[in-house]
């Protein structure tokens, strides 16, 4: 199959709402942000081995979701960079601050149904320094979890009804790779 990227070249937004705009480009239809200059998620660890998990009820699927904290860069007309963007998600979801954070991966979200796209992010060094919880729009319940009882917590969580983010088994591979666990 040849690739014919001119047929994708005109794209129309067909509706517009407060954050996203539904957009076609050819045949396709996607969904844009236009709230905010990208994506971060999150990997954090404590010194015990700790890892940091948020859960919190997420509309779109209806129903509660374990993920690594995240949020958007630039949202709210902040002026951040990814960094900047990452150390403060990780203080309103979870608490903790992060000393050195460090860009570890970049790419789409989900290429077939979005344009954002996704910057992870290791936070080194963590302090808790407040509750976390989220921000005023958020009810967020914050997780640590010993990195080698993660899988066994996160099937109990699945077998009460949770969704688990799959995003969180490359970000555990992740972890290990960059802390050196086996």
């Amino acid at each position: 199959m040849i690739f014919h990227k001119d047929r994708y070249k005109k794209k129309v937004v067909i509706a517009e709402g407060q954050f996203i705009r539904f957009v076609k480009r050819g045949h396709w239809e996607y969904f844009e942000r236009n709230n905010c200059g990208g994506m971060v998620i999150i990997l954090a660890m404590t010194k015990k081995q700790e890892v940091l998990f948020v859960e919190q009820y997420r509309p779109p699927v209806d129903n509660v979701v374990i993920e690594f904290p995240a949020g958007l860069v630039k949202d709210k007309k902040k002026k951040e960079s990814f960094v900047q963007a990452a150390r403060r998600e990780l203080l309103e979801e979870t608490g903790y601050h992060a000393k050195k954070i460090k860009k570890i991966l970049y790419g789409p979200a989900s290429s077939g149904m979005m344009s954002d796209m996704l910057t992870v992010m290791m936070a080194f060094d963590l302090k808790k320094v407040n509750g976390g919880g989220g921000d005023e729009s958020e009810d967020i319940k914050v997780h640590q979890i010993p990195f080698f009882k993660v899988e066994k917590w996160l099937e109990a969580m699945r077998k009460k009804g949770k969704l688990v983010s799959p995003r969180i088994y490359a970000g555990l591979y992740l972890l290990a790779k960059y802390n050196k666990l086996k």
